[in-house]
């Protein structure tokens, strides 16, 4: 910037010509800058204090603009907004592989008293005593008289008994909100999900905890709000849970048992698509537990988990199959069948005489136990130990229910030869129906370890190898002629290959040991379709007797397996399994030649 100097040298040389004051030019020059300067900040003062009132305007037509809008509108809550997702409090639902609704939450309310403050105590204790018949109207005055200060009346009641015990119009009397587990379904899968109950528990909530099933083994991934009220899908079908529990309690009542269980398992992915255990109970009413007497007889015992059974002559096909892993045997080998086989003092017989000898698979047709422990000594007792090891039978399921430790099998306490050739067709180890459908299932699909889930699976289970895909066929089919021409003849179902094994156990006596002569364990092992599996059936009837004939008969050929075919003519469809229509052969005239 070039400034102008106060004293220019041409205007002093001047003024001084003419005897002028050279001074005066200074102070002309002062006055003049200082007057351009004030003019200069009084132009830039004036735009500033123009541009805020307009910005002072336009708030001001802002704000106006908006609170006519606001005055013409309709009234409404106000709302906040809250960045991120809520946190879901509640106890996830529990849904079935479909997603239908199996287990989930109602709001309700909770009742209780302050008696110091009731009007009138008879009153109200009169009314509460209709509206809740359970109730002891003479216990409830005593509360309502006495020096309690607080007292719970109904930790759930519903909406009727809310508007009930409201018009009492007691100030007294209190109600807090509650939020309860609901089960739609009943006592379908009842066993499955256990039920829930209140744990910590306030005026103002309580904490809701499972208590048995998938509903305690679940209970921190149901409760994580982080899951943000995600359902937990199961593997089971809602629809063939109720047609399997329907076809299997009317069994249970046909053939006059004290009990039946079902397990229902996809083949290659270890899903349990039902898992029934008769009597049972209904979860949003759960029973108390048996203080006194045989825990198996309550409805709460899962027979399907929790019962270990000697299961009888279903387990002749693992040791067949091993036997054929081994080289030891093939399908036509001959086996010496000639009774009874002696063991010290004990002897080993067959249902019936079979003759001399009979081949391998003639000994799963016909269930030769004489023919099953001389195959089970070729094979010895430390590798039929470690065979079925391999299959998952000498330890607790892994399947995910907090009853699943408690289900451990019952070994013998030394694994002896007479053990060995016991164990060979069903006696003197004690193991579950779930562990008996993972067996078969393992032994079935080609050969590899299938460990049973209750969670839904995407994928076929690769687990370690247990007999060559080979011996898994030749198994296939040697259970496939049982159903054709052997014990399980009534276990035919047309349009579905089915194949199993029937096993009849004589049930332990509790005390004194030894074995009853009119009780038994009747097990029938199923797999369908023969030729190409997908899913397994075991069902197990508790002292079945099966009596339109003149004699009584409880073998498992006459009990168990009727009730399988029953399941799965009614079950396979359900599965979209299609039934095979045999071709027939052209009726009529044909033409041969010209």
């Amino acid at each position: 910037m070039i400034r102008t100097p106060l004293r220019p040298l041409a205007r002093v040389l001047e003024a001084r010509d003419n005897g002028d004051d050279p001074a005066l030019i200074e102070a002309e020059n002062k006055r003049l800058r200082h007057e351009a300067m004030r003019d200069k900040a009084r132009l830039r003062a004036e735009g500033r204090l123009l541009v805020l009132g307009a910005m002072f305007f336009c708030a001001f037509m802002t704000i106006g603009i908006r609170m006519g809008a606001l005055a013409s509108s309709e009234p409404e809550e106000p709302r906040a907004a809250v960045a991120g997702n809520p946190i879901i409090g509640q106890r996830s639902d529990i849904v079935d592989r479909n997603g239908r609704i199996l287990a989930t939450n109602l709001e309700t309310h909770s009742l209780y008293a302050h008696p110091q403050d009731m009007v009138d105590p008879e009153f109200a204790a009169a009314e509460l005593a209709h509206i809740f018949p359970e109730l002891d109207e003479e216990k409830l005055l005593a509360n309502f008289t006495g020096d309690r200060k607080f007292l719970w009346i109904r930790k759930q009641i519903s909406p009727e008994q809310l508007q009930a015990v409201h018009d009492i119009g007691s100030p007294g009397l209190l109600f807090g909100p509650r939020e309860m587990r609901l089960y739609p379904n009943g006592p379908i899968a009842a066993h499955i999900l256990g039920g829930a109950s209140y744990g910590r528990e306030g005026v103002a909530s309580a904490e809701v905890i499972g208590v048995a099933g998938v509903e305690r083994f679940f209970d921190a991934y149901l409760r994580d709000p982080a899951n943000e009220g995600a359902p937990l899908e199961l593997s089971i079908d809602l629809t063939v849970q109720a047609a399997s529990e329907q076809v299997l309690a009317g069994g249970m009542s046909i053939m006059n048992a004290k009990g039946a269980t079902s397990v229902l398992m996809n083949i290659d992915t270890g899903e349990i698509i039902s898992m029934v255990s008769l009597p049972d109970f209904d979860p949003n009413n759960r029973p108390p537990v048996l203080t006194t007497g045989d825990q198996s007889d309550s409805p709460l015992f899962n027979r399907a988990v929790q019962g270990v059974y000697e299961l009888g002559s279903v387990f002749k096909i693992f040791t067949i199959a091993q036997a054929m892993d081994l080289n030891l045997v093939n399908p036509e080998t001959l086996i010496d069948t000639t009774g009874p086989l002696t063991w010290g003092r004990f002897k080993i017989r067959d249902f019936r005489n079979y003759g001399p000898e009979l081949t391998t698979t003639d000994i799963i047709v016909k269930s030769s136990n004489v023919g099953t422990a001389r195959i089970a000594n070729m094979i010895g007792a430390d590798r039929q130990r470690e065979f079925l090891n391999s299959l998952g039978f000498l330890e607790p399921t892994t399947v995910e229910m907090v009853e699943a430790p408690t289900g451990k099998p019952l070994l013998p306490r030394n694994w002896s030869e007479i053990s060995t050739m016991t164990i060979s067709y069903g006696h003197g180890l004690s193991s579950s129906p779930l562990h008996l459908a993972a067996g078969y299932a393992s032994l079935l699909n080609g050969g590899t370890r299938v460990q049973p889930t209750l969670l839904r699976q995407d994928t076929v289970q690769t687990g370690d190898r247990v007999v060559r895909e080979a011996v898994s066929t030749r198994s296939r089919d040697m259970l496939r002629q049982v159903v054709e021409r052997g014990t399980a003849s009534f276990g035919e179902v047309a349009g579905y290959k089915v194949g199993g094994k029937t096993g009849t156990a004589d049930k332990p006596r509790e005390r004194g040991g030894g074995y009853y002569d009119d009780k038994v364990i009747a097990t029938f092992a199923s797999v369908f379709p023969a030729d190409d599996p997908q899913y397994v059936l075991i069902v197990t009837l508790d002292e079945p007797v099966e009596s339109s004939g003149d004699e009584p008969r409880r073998t498992a050929g006459w009990t168990a397996v009727p009730v399988a075919a029953e399941m799965i003519r009614r079950v396979a469809p359900l599965l979209g399994m299609r039934p095979e229509v045999e071709t027939l052969e052209p009726i009529g005239v044909t033409l041969t030649s010209n």
